[in-house]
């Protein structure tokens, strides 16, 4: 049996509008060590954000490794432990047969990282408990405030709705 080294990894996005200028922030602690991460895009969505940052945080990690990952982002953690995102990659990215799944650019990059490492997604309840969402709470929103952030490029805007009156 594969020893793998154990990673906690906090995650959150953020967005001044949404959609807008959005930031993301991830925290990862392992050996005793703590690094944090940080990014922004304008144009873009929260649900965009925090899927960047768990990707990001994981992307990050070197070796295949046995990782905690906690997020606020109930649309994250249960997409994922859930098997939504899963069974949305085998409907050709179709929540059903009228409805194509958002974000599919993104969830296809995290299933991708994550068979290369043994990942556990768990909710916590955000802006609350845990002082490490906090803090990844302040860097997002922190970094959605910045300028200069690139467009997301993977964003597309739902078409708009046809007013008629």
């Amino acid at each position: 049996m594969e020893k793998l080294k154990a990673v906690t990894i906090y995650t959150d996005g953020a967005c001044l509008g949404n959609p807008g200028r959005g930031g993301y922030a991830a925290l990862i602690i392992a050996d005793g060590q703590r690094r944090e991460l940080k990014g922004g895009f304008k144009d873009t969505t929260n649900n965009r954000m925090e899927m960047i940052a768990a990707i990001t945080a994981l992307e990050t990690l070197g070796e295949k490794c046995r990782v905690e990952l906690y997020s606020d982002s109930s649309y994250l953690v249960n997409a994922v432990t859930k098997g939504w995102a899963k069974r949305w990659q085998k409907m050709g990215w179709r929540r059903n047969k009228n409805e194509a799944a958002r974000n599919p650019d993104l969830w296809e990059r995290l299933l991708k990282v994550c068979e290369r490492h043994e990942v556990a997604f768990r909710w916590v309840r955000g802006h609350n408990t845990s002082a490490e969402n906090l803090r990844c709470d302040r860097l997002a929103n922190e970094t959605a405030k910045a300028s200069g952030w690139p467009r997301d490029e993977g964003y597309r805007r739902p078409p708009a709705k046809l007013r008629l009156f």
